[in-house]
């Protein structure tokens, strides 16, 4: 194993470490132009927690918009699904109820406008985060149908409570009719309603809340725009968390480094120089110096600590103890002491 054929794998391991700069959190999202980074997730209505008591600042219910002249109001979450429970929505399966992200209630049913999605958009300026795969759309005829019996129903207020009630049997069969030839055709065929909500930057509103308009629908009913305002469509300045830093990366790199090494040196010293033992380790002369210093320093410090300490005196130490322990050796050495000087004084 060279080095040579080795640097080149670090080097892209490191840019694609370093260039994975996607947020972790989802509905996050980073800007680069202004360097700034989106949480929108402090506007997401999560439900309570069974055991967990409702405060007055918590949301027991979900996002509401007036629909105003579409007869109809609109339930939505950001980034999660509604907290609502829907038993039934029209053109969608039992397994995906508790995806659904919006929806509105017409004639005692419930239509999806867009399965939950937590993918941040800027397009241009504008923030915005978008639901599909919502319930089917009506067909271009039934719309037009709909429309028709609508603007009759409103120049024509005299009616009969007979007349009303077979133009709703007939929109309800128009519906029903729509929808099986939908399902006839397959999910692939079939266009599905979508949301569009766009988020604006309110600095005024406190965090956690948002303030939702109905902007429109398109022509067949089948694509619903929104507006939200909000502080967390402001953004803030900073880096969005990432999976690895300047360090992370760096750790990673020394660690391979360390491998390669380590892993290199005993395959070349096993194979090659037929060493066994602690000896394949590469360079092993070299840190079994530096172990033995580093092993004179310490016997070097604790001794020099041991010094420090204070001596413990006790009987022992007497120079009267004639045990032949400390004692003894202190006393022979003051009677040599005492020879010598009297020598001194005789000469």
């Amino acid at each position: 194993m060279r080095l040579t054929s080795i640097l080149p794998t670090l080097f892209l391991l490191t840019q694609s470490l370093a260039a994975d700069s996607k947020p972790l959190l989802p509905c996050t999202i980073y800007r680069t132009e202004t360097n700034a980074y989106y949480d929108i997730n402090p506007i997401a209505v999560q439900p309570l927690v069974d055991h967990k008591k409702a405060h007055k600042d918590d949301r027991t219910e979900s996002w509401h918009a007036r629909g105003y002249d579409t007869g109809t109001n609109f339930t939505l979450n950001f980034c999660a699904p509604v907290i609502e429970t829907i038993d039934a929505a029209v053109g969608i399966s039992e397994s995906l109820l508790k995806n659904i992200s919006a929806f509105y209630t017409w004639k005692d049913k419930v239509y999806s406008i867009g399965q939950v999605s937590t993918e941040l958009v800027f397009r241009g300026r504008e923030l915005s985060l978008n639901y599909t795969n919502g319930s089917p759309c009506d067909s271009p005829s039934t719309h037009d149908k709909r429309k028709l019996k609508h603007d009759d129903d409103e120049d024509d207020e005299d009616d009969d409570d007979e007349d009303k009630d077979d133009d709703d049997k007939k929109k309800d069969d128009d519906d029903k009719k729509s929808h099986k030839e939908k399902s006839s055709k397959g999910d692939d065929d079939v266009r599905r309603k979508s949301t569009l909500i766009s988020l604006a930057c309110d600095p005024n509103l406190p965090s956690g809340k948002a303030h939702i308009s109905f902007v429109g629908s398109s022509p067949d009913q089948c694509t619903y725009f929104f507006r939200a305002k909000t502080m967390a469509a402001c953004g803030g300045v900073g880096e969005p968390p990432t999976g690895l830093g300047a360090g992370g990366v760096f750790g990673v790199i020394l660690i391979i480094f360390l491998a390669v090494y380590l892993l290199g040196g005993i395959a070349y010293q096993r194979t090659v120089m037929h060493q066994r033992g602690w000896r394949q380790l590469p360079n092993y002369n070299v840190w079994a110096s530096i172990f033995s210093i580093l092993r004179d320093i310490v016997i070097i410090l604790t001794s020099s600590c041991a010094r420090l300490l204070p001596r413990r005196h006790g009987y022992n130490q007497l120079p009267g103890n004639g045990r032949g322990g400390r004692g003894g050796g202190r006393a022979d050495d003051e009677n040599r002491l005492i020879d010598q000087l009297d020598e001194e004084w005789d000469d």
